[in-house]
C-alpha cells in the first residue's frame, strides 16, 4: 500500500513539472521578443533624450481616425521616453471641404492654396478651431500634456505676402505668407514646463497686419530651425521622395543637403516644399531632416527608436548622417 501511495505521489509531482515547464518556457518566449525591441531602442532614446523634435502632421493621417489616434499616442511616447514634441500642422484635406460648404473654390498654385480674403476666414476656423481642437484633445487623452497657440499668438510667427514665381513670373495666390520672423518665446515656455505645443500654420503680418495662410511644411521647418531641433519629421502620404517617379517607386532613403537641393527642379509641385522645409532645416542647424509616410501606423516611432528606419532622410552636407 505505501509502494502504491509513493509511486502515485511521485507520478502526480513529475506530471505537474512536466505540465507547467512547457508553459513557462511559452511565457518567457512571448516576452522576449518585447525586451528585444526595447533595447533595440536605447540606443535611440539615449541619442534623443532631451531634445526637441518637431512633427508637421498633415495628409491622410488627419482624416483616418485609427492614424489620428496612433500619431497621438506616438508624440505621448515622445514626451514620456524623455524628448520634446512640437507638432506644427495643416488642415488641407479639412479646409476644402470647409470652403466647398461655403460655396469657395479651392485652387492651388505652385504647390500652394490660393487664398483669398474670404478663403483666409474659414482657413482661420478651421485650423485654430477645428484642426488644432481635435488634435490637442486627443493628445490629451493621455495627460494633461498639449497646449493649442497658433503662429499669431506672441508673434510666434511673423510673416509678408508670398509671390511665387511660375515660368518666370511672379503669382499672386492671396493671403499665402512668407516668414519673416518667429518668436520661439512661447513655445520654449511650454517645452520647458513639460508641455506638447500643437501649433496651427497661420501668421501676421506686422506690416499690413493681415493674416496669412502659411504652408505647414515652411512653417514646421522654420520653428525646427528656430528652437535648435534635432529632427524635423514631416508625415506625408508617400513613402519618401521617389528616385525616379514616376519610373519608379523606389525611395530614396538617404541624401545630402546638396544632392536634394540638385534635385528639387524635377520634384512634383506637391513634394517641393516638403523638401525644400527639409533643406531649410538641415541648412540652418537642425541635425536631421526626414519625410515619412503618415499612412503607416506608428511610422514616427518606427523612423526613431529603430534600426531600419522608413521614410527618406536630409542630412547636412558636412555630416555621413545616421539612419
Amino acid at each position: 500500500m505505501s509502494e502504491t501511495t509513493n509511486t502515485t505521489t511521485d507520478t502526480t509531482t513529475n506530471t505537474a513539472t512536466k505540465s507547467t515547464q512547457p508553459a513557462s518556457t511559452t511565457r518567457k518566449h512571448t516576452a522576449l521578443p518585447k525586451a528585444q525591441i526595447l533595447i533595440e531602442a536605447l540606443p535611440w532614446l539615449t541619442r534623443h533624450h532631451g531634445k526637441t523634435v518637431v512633427i508637421k502632421f498633415g495628409g491622410n493621417a488627419m482624416i483616418d481616425e485609427e492614424l489620428k489616434s496612433a500619431f497621438a499616442q506616438d508624440v505621448v511616447f515622445l514626451r514620456h521616453a524623455g524628448l520634446k514634441p512640437v507638432v506644427v500642422h495643416g488642415g488641407g484635406p479639412q479646409i476644402s471641404a470647409a470652403l466647398d460648404r461655403a460655396g469657395l473654390v479651392s485652387e492651388f498654385k505652385a504647390g500652394l492654396r490660393v487664398t483669398t480674403p474670404e478663403a483666409m476666414d474659414v482657413v482661420r476656423m478651421v485650423l485654430a478651431g477645428q484642426v488644432q481642437r481635435e488634435l490637442v484633445g486627443l493628445l490629451n487623452q493621455h495627460g494633461p500634456l498639449a497646449v493649442g497657440i497658433t503662429g499669431e499668438d506672441a508673434h510666434t510667427l511673423s510673416a509678408v505676402r508670398h509671390q511665387p514665381v511660375i515660368d518666370g513670373e511672379p503669382v499672386d495666390i492671396g493671403r499665402v505668407g512668407e516668414i519673416t520672423a518667429i518668436d520661439t518665446g512661447a513655445i520654449q515656455a511650454l517645452l520647458d514646463d513639460g508641455r506638447i505645443p500643437v501649433v496651427s500654420s497661420i501668421a501676421r503680418s506686422q506690416d499690413d497686419d493681415h493674416v496669412y495662410n502659411v504652408n505647414a511644411d515652411t512653417a514646421a521647418a522654420a520653428l525646427a530651425a528656430a528652437l535648435g531641433a534635432e529632427t524635423l519629421m514631416v508625415l506625408t502620404d508617400v513613402e519618401g521622395l521617389y528616385e525616379d517617379w514616376p519610373h519608379s517607386d523606389e525611395v530614396i532613403s538617404r541624401l545630402t543637403a546638396s544632392e536634394l537641393e540638385k534635385l528639387l527642379p524635377e520634384l512634383s509641385s506637391g513634394m517641393v516644399p516638403k523638401m525644400e522645409g527639409c533643406l531649410h532645416a538641415v541648412r540652418n542647424g537642425v541635425t536631421t531632416a526626414r519625410v515619412i509616410d503618415g499612412r503607416v501606423q506608428h511610422s514616427i516611432l518606427l523612423e526613431i527608436f529603430t534600426d531600419e528606419g522608413i521614410g527618406t532622410m536630409v542630412v547636412p552636407d558636412e555630416t555621413t548622417g545616421e539612419s
